[in-house]
């Protein structure tokens, strides 16, 4: 998968690695994954970018091959704050400066807070099947906390999440995509393949739970303190007809209390997994803003 895309290791802090790939030409790209997945997710629609982009691609922190850190006090190694951060100092080590954004999942809210946090970098920032965390956590009823269960699950006191999914990790992931996913059989077997290598990691399961840890806890923190700051670059919102997010919220409305220039949106297709359920619609989408 990905064959024509360069592979390398960033050094972003001492002792932490971010799993990177690279291709294309043109003006650069960043791709950020969701949960719980890695940069493979963006397999049928990267190489169509990179016809027109620099597409980097990486693994989150915690995920993929990417560095695993403890989570430390507050879960903060796995704040957005921090992920974000990363994915900057990436963009530097490879010599850009400014850059389109694209996030899915939880890449989109690295991303939320890269916009917010490095303002000068962010040129375009497109977030995929999500509302802002702080509206989703601040509003969560019934409707929302059976669909996302997980965002309640993980974030129990260690090790009580990471002991239920590791004891059968290729269940628990053909259960998340299922759940969430509006057609299980769209999943190229490669991909799953990928996934569940991963996933099969201990310290992945452990790394992607302090992930949502850090979003219940530190997250919420940061964003009450930059509640009156919005993401200042054009911002486009895409999600799947078959999901909660569109059926919950007025999404563009939603957006629009966080970014001041929300330029445009749509509902695709799919469940959850946008680029992998629809990816034409996706990649077009997306193509039509980023140009």
């Amino acid at each position: 998968m990905l064959e024509n895309f360069e592979t390398m290791e960033l050094e972003v802090e001492k002792g932490i690695s971010i799993k990177t790939r690279k291709a294309g030409s043109g003006p650069p790209l960043l791709l950020l994954h969701g949960y719980p997945q890695t940069h493979a997710m963006w397999h049928k629609i990267a190489p169509r970018l990179a016809e027109d982009f620099t597409v980097v691609l990486t693994d989150l922190r915690g995920y993929g091959d990417s560095s695993k850190p403890e989570g430390g006090p507050e879960h903060i190694n796995y704040s957005k704050r921090v992920m974000a951060r990363d994915q900057a100092e990436v963009m530097a080590k490879l010599g850009y400066r400014e850059f389109r954004l694209v996030g899915h999942d939880r890449g989109g809210r690295v991303g939320h807070r890269l916009a917010l946090d490095f303002p000068e970098r962010v040129q375009k920032l497109a977030v995929l099947d999500i509302a802002p965390t702080y509206k989703m956590y601040t509003t969560t009823d019934k409707e929302f906390a059976t669909a996302y269960y997980h965002w309640f699950f993980f974030i129990q006191p260690y090790d009580l999440p990471e002991t239920l999914i590791g004891s059968n990790p290729e269940y628990f992931l053909r259960q998340i995509f299922g759940r969430w996913g509006a057609n299980a059989d769209v999943f190229d077997p490669a991909a799953m393949a990928e996934y569940l290598r991963c996933f099969s990691n201990p310290a992945t399961v452990h790394a992607s739970c302090e992930d949502y840890r850090a979003s219940a806890d530190i997250d919420l923190r940061h964003d009450e303190a930059d509640m009156s700051k919005k993401v200042d670059c054009p911002l486009l919102a895409l999600w799947g007809t078959k999901g909660l997010v569109g059926r919950k919220y007025d999404v563009l409305e939603t957006w629009r209390e966080r970014a001041s220039q929300v330029v445009g949106g749509q509902a695709l297709p799919s469940g959850h997994y946008l680029p992998e359920e629809a990816p034409e619609e996706t990649y077009q989408a997306l193509y039509q803003f980023l140009k």
